[in-house]
């Protein structure tokens, strides 16, 4: 059984700087892809960022540049720090995980998302 509790979320101006936090329990972390979603009002979650278990990162266009996503597998901790943060970056967000056995996903798990609101 996987948990997921992300922190560090608050109000920050635009142009502002937060670092997100997502603490994981369970044995299967330092093989698993990390990734961060995140969802607006009234928008669909989308995509953030994910870390490869060998520290590989892609990010989704509209953050590219200003987040990194980074992990410490000692201590079980994905990372998300968001420089220049634009009001449009305001959204609960969520880190999530999957889990395998025998090469086939065995399940899904989220956190229970941190909220960041970033104003102009």
């Amino acid at each position: 059984q996987v948990q997921l509790v992300e922190s560090g979320g608050g109000l920050v101006q635009a142009g502002g700087s937060l670092r997100l936090s997502c603490a994981a329990s369970g044995r299967t972390f330092s093989s698993a892809f990390m990734r961060w979603f995140r969802q607006a009002p009234g928008k669909e979650r989308e995509f953030v960022a994910v870390i490869t278990s060998s520290g590989s990162t892609v990010y989704a266009d509209s953050v590219k540049g200003r987040f990194t996503i980074s992990r410490d597998d000692a201590k079980k901790t994905v990372y998300l720090q968001m420089n220049s943060l634009l009001p449009e970056d305001t959204a609960v967000y969520y880190c999530y995980q999957r889990t395998f056995s025998n090469g086939q996903m065995e399940a899904e798990y989220w956190g229970q998302g941190t909220q960041v609101t970033v104003s102009s």
